[in-house]
């Protein structure tokens, strides 16, 4: 099987069309939801997402409401962004269940091994960040998540119910 070869990129300026192409081709699929997108989906314009990130990467201005976060693009050998994920430092009380990560892969680019491999390079960027494990909430039926958290280490905790559904969390050692 042939290597993935994608990087992690913190977004900027320069990544706005590819970043906005990449969101609407989630909506185009009838997706509202782009996890791990640190509210992509829902900011209306890409100057106000940007802005709202890099207050949120540092201690001294990460909303008073959210926790230190640092959100990365997922790119391709070609420079496409295929993928975004979040890592969360610590877990506030909104965030005791969903947990320390999420993300999401474009529609067009699934099945291809880009999950994991964010993940994996996620669990890196965790690592310097002196973390010990992750913590990841996933719906039981969202079969591709569940391989690759199960993939990437991950053990199953605990369920809890989300939106009036059933979701799972898993840890992840780092």
């Amino acid at each position: 099987m042939e290597k993935i070869r994608i990087r992690l990129v913190r977004p900027e300026e320069k990544h706005r069309e590819a970043a906005m192409a990449f969101r609407q081709e989630f909506f185009t699929h009838g997706e509202t939801v782009i996890d791990g997108s640190e509210l992509l989906d829902r900011t209306e314009g890409y100057d106000a997402w940007l802005e709202s990130i890099r207050r949120n990467v540092c201690p001294d201005t990460v909303s008073p409401d959210w926790v230190l976060t640092d959100t990365y693009f997922a790119v391709d050998e070609d420079g496409q962004i295929v993928g975004i994920i979040d890592l969360r430092h610590e877990l506030n009380d909104f965030l005791r269940d969903l947990g320390h990560c999420g993300y999401s892969v474009r529609p067009s680019a699934r099945r291809k091994g880009y999950g994991a491999e964010m993940l994996r390079l996620l669990k890196q960027e965790a690592r310097k960040a002196g973390m010990t494990h992750l913590q990841m909430s996933v719906m039981p039926d969202n079969t591709p998540s569940v391989k690759i958290i199960r993939g990437a280490g991950g053990v199953w905790q605990r369920s809890f119910v989300f939106a009036g559904q059933t979701a799972d969390i898993y840890t992840i050692d780092l």
